[in-house]
């Protein structure tokens, strides 16, 4: 439609000008002795618009002639940065494909036509790391180290994940050192740092960092879980002849970690095993009171010392909510033993195996049978626990 505009007007801007010559009878002369020229004014406002166009177009072909030299290497240099950018990306999508060794050779060409020396440098570095190219993956990251000042952080970041990748875990906490010393503390650099000391086994430096990154969301509870788990099982299993640092680790643990079952457990055994049974029974009790376990309560009666009354009434009121837990009738069992109550002792022992057939409780039983006298009882428990064990 714009173009059918464009020519109506350009129709009727001929059509004026036709009519407006037709009726200009106007002349022009020039008189240049000897000679004297007479021309019609529109013949000489065509030719003036003639000589014009003539005159601008060949000033046009002068000038595009003079610069072609530039226009050449121009066109030669947008080429070439085409050819290192489409140079860059195949060599990125072929490291992420696994394919090394030809985004290896894509990157020498984008490095090659300039294409981001810096970070060329560095993607080659991960190829050849990716080989176990010890020369190469050297030169490429010399390499990038020339373009430190734009990219020092990527490199060392690099450096550690090619090192964690060769289990060269002592330069990879050197280059670890040298990112937080240039106050660089990003939840990347945070993983990396967790990772060496998942491999060094550094369990407090594993705590630490585990505790920082769940903080920062980094971590889910979930993916936290198993690492401060064992971070906390590999401290407890140091400090294990110390009942003083143990209670103290144990206390100053957060009330989630506290409830990690395994650790709880964990650091009851070793305060028994170091002669602290009180310490050990508040935390078993703590624990059972806002969670149950049948094992933990199990292990609630291997404990000894105490009050061994208190101990029993603590134990009781768990009955009332676990009428049916055949370990905790166990364990009420074992500590009426302890305080000579057999005849409580022998019903929570029996009530126990009539819930389930625990080879435990048939030889509490047959024990307690032979300090009242009673050889044919114990010895048929005996064999009641022999036959469970089988």
């Amino acid at each position: 439609m714009r173009a059918l505009i464009w020519l109506l007007v350009l129709f009727a801007v001929a059509a004026g000008l036709a009519v407006a010559a037709r009726y200009n009878d106007g002349y022009v002369l020039i008189v240049a002795n000897p000679w004297r020229i007479e021309l019609s004014l529109n013949f000489l406002v065509v030719l003036l618009v003639a000589g014009f166009a003539a005159l601008y177009g060949l000033l046009r072909l002068v000038t595009q002639t003079l610069a072609m030299p530039s226009h050449v290497a121009a066109f030669r240099a947008r080429k070439r940065h085409e050819r290192a950018i489409d140079a860059l990306v195949n060599a990125t999508r072929l490291q992420l494909e696994g394919r090394h060794g030809q985004a290896l050779k894509r990157a020498q060409v984008a490095y090659d036509c300039g294409a981001s020396p810096g970070l060329t440098a560095l993607l080659a570095a991960r190829a050849a790391g990716a080989l176990r190219d010890e020369p190469r993956k050297r030169l490429w990251l010399d390499r990038a180290c020339e373009h430190d000042a734009e990219f020092r952080t990527a490199r060392l970041m690099t450096e550690v994940d090619i090192a964690l990748q060769a289990r060269q875990f002592d330069e990879a906490s050197e280059r670890l050192e040298l990112l937080r010393a240039s106050g660089q503390r990003h939840i990347a650099a945070l993983r990396l740092s967790l990772r060496v000391a998942q491999a060094r086994g550094e369990s407090d430096e594993m705590l630490r960092l585990a505790r920082q990154l769940e903080k920062h969301r980094a971590l889910s509870a979930e993916e936290a879980l198993p690492i401060k788990r064992r971070a906390n099982l590999a401290n407890l299993q140091a400090r294990q002849d110390d009942r003083v640092a143990l209670a103290r680790y144990w206390i100053g643990l957060p009330d989630d970690e506290q409830g990690d079952r395994r650790v709880a457990e964990a650091a009851a055994r070793a305060l028994c095993a170091a002669g602290d049974p009180d310490t050990a029974q508040k935390l078993l009790e703590r624990w059972l009171d806002t969670q149950w376990d049948s094992a933990m309560a199990e292990l609630y009666g291997e404990c000894g010392g105490g009050d061994l009354l208190a101990r029993i009434g603590r134990a009781e009121t768990w009955l009332k909510r676990q009428p049916r837990d055949a370990r905790l009738l166990l364990m009420l069992g074992r500590l009426c033993l302890q305080n000579e109550l057999w005849g409580k002792a022998q019903s929570y022992l029996e009530a126990a195996l009539s819930l389930e057939p625990l080879r435990a409780a048939h030889l509490e039983l047959a024990r307690l049978h032979e300090r009242l006298g009673r050889e044919s009882e114990a010895q048929r428990h005996y064999r009641d626990a022999a036959i469970a064990e089988a």
